[in-house]
């Protein structure tokens, strides 16, 4: 029950007894005051729906005269952004003040510079390893005896085959004509479900991933990040992404936004990604300057964790030195990590191995140690400092050694902070 309203008395008034009071409360009735609006003759004019169409008209074609006095329907004068490569590999966009360009995070233009691109090409592989794609380990698989489910791999190479009823693989192919001219909106449901299916790698390979719009890409993409294990996920990202990516860099020069936004996604399984896209890449000892510089842009532009970045930097360190080792390696000493001495280690007989190289090393080799040195100059023994100065004397620049020399001097080693005794407390 609610509380009853208390009714005001006026001092003038002679007092009034309570029953009294009750029974003028129930014959009270509620005030509503009600707003009225006197409308005006102008508010019941409304615009036809002709005049409407006509008003629109007229202002798409002002905006397009407007827009071809300026020269923006022009594709020729619009001038692209091109992205030169800074010693930080930092992306700097060139633009007239009067065109601004929105920033997008791909490279729509690399300048590559061709004295680094021909000295990688000195440190690639003379024997390559033939790259493996989803197709090839299925066509291996239906080869086999039919009675074999299981490969030689170990659980994360496992393919299994089974076989499909004809209503569904008719209904994947069906999936692959949708994939195949998809730009946006909704993926078929059955496609969604595929990261759940025990032999989704047959299943893949049924809607055809190089045939895929690179849209597609990107959404299937999200959902075997999401919803795969770090093995599984490896191999979806060895097996499909990075043979697109790389042919579409290949025949482009450039690689495609969605594609970009897809290697950006798949950084959400890190350990997939290394496994599966990183040290593939670098392994197959044919990572162009290209390649190296966009896909270390993504792992430049996000946070990885230490873990993660460490094994990496590891196995990049004791990997053939290919030239587009050095790159990644600079975007990881980057980061800036607090790491272990172990990797730091690592890093140190990397560029120690070098002290006899008769091969003329690219600047990039340099700089990659330059940034070593300034990061972890004080994680460094006096040995090791000491090493550093003779592989100077046998592998120099002459504009990046001296100051990676004069960083040597001027650091303060590991072992000999440690030895260092500590000031006595004052007393007063």
């Amino acid at each position: 029950m609610g509380k009853a309203k208390k009714v005001k008395v006026s001092k003038g008034e002679a007092k009034v007894g309570l029953a009294e009071q009750i029974e003028i409360e129930k014959t009270t009735k509620s005030k509503n005051r009600q707003k009225v609006r006197h409308r005006t003759e102008e508010d019941e004019e409304y615009i036809a729906p002709t005049l409407t169409k006509k008003i629109l008209s007229q202002a798409r074609q002002q905006q397009q005269e407007i827009e071809e006095e300026i020269g923006l329907n022009d594709p020729k004068s619009v001038k692209k952004p091109t992205i030169q490569l800074g010693a930080d590999f930092s992306d700097v966009e060139e633009s007239s003040d009067e065109e601004k360009v929105e920033s997008i995070p791909f490279y729509e233009n690399i300048e590559i510079n061709e004295e680094d691109e021909r000295a990688l090409q000195m440190f690639m592989s003379k024997d390559p390893m033939p790259t493996r794609t989803l197709a090839d380990i299925i066509l291996e698989k239906l080869t086999e005896k039919k009675t074999e489910i299981e490969t030689q791999f170990s659980d994360a190479g496992t393919v299994h085959i089974q076989d499909l009823d004809p209503r569904v693989k008719a209904m994947y192919e069906g999936v692959r004509d949708v994939l195949v001219k998809y730009r946006s909106g909704k993926l078929p449901k059955a496609f969604k479900i595929v990261p759940s299916l025990r032999n989704w790698e047959q299943i893949l390979y049924i809607t055809d991933p190089p045939r895929w719009s690179a849209a597609a890409m990107y959404q299937a993409t999200r959902i075997f990040a999401s919803n795969l294990k770090d093995k599984m996920a490896q191999r979806f990202y060895n097996l499909v992404l990075l043979p697109r990516i790389r042919d579409d860099l290949a025949e482009y020069k450039r690689l495609n936004f969605h594609l970009y936004q897809a290697l950006r996604k798949a950084l959400f399984k890190p350990a997939g990604f290394m496994k599966g896209i990183l040290l593939p890449l670098l392994e197959s000892g044919t990572c162009t300057l290209r390649e190296a510089v966009i896909i270390g842009s993504v792992i430049a532009k996000n946070s990885i964790p230490i873990l993660h970045s460490s094994a990496a930097i590891l196995k990049i360190a004791e990997m053939d030195y290919t030239g587009a080792n050095s790159i990644f390696l600079r975007i990881f000493l980057d980061k800036k990590y607090a790491l272990p001495y172990r990797v730091v280690d690592g890093i140190l007989f990397h560029f120690l191995r070098f002290e006899r190289e008769t091969r003329e090393l690219p600047v990039l080799w340099h700089q990659a140690l330059l940034t070593f040195v300034q990061r972890y100059k004080s994680d460094i023994s006096s040995e090791q400092k000491e090493a550093l100065l003779g592989l100077l004397r046998k592998q120099s620049h002459y504009s990046i050694t001296p100051e990676i020399r004069r960083e040597l001097q001027h650091a303060k080693c590991r072992d000999i902070e440690m030895t260092e005794p500590k000031p006595e407390p004052m007393t007063s």
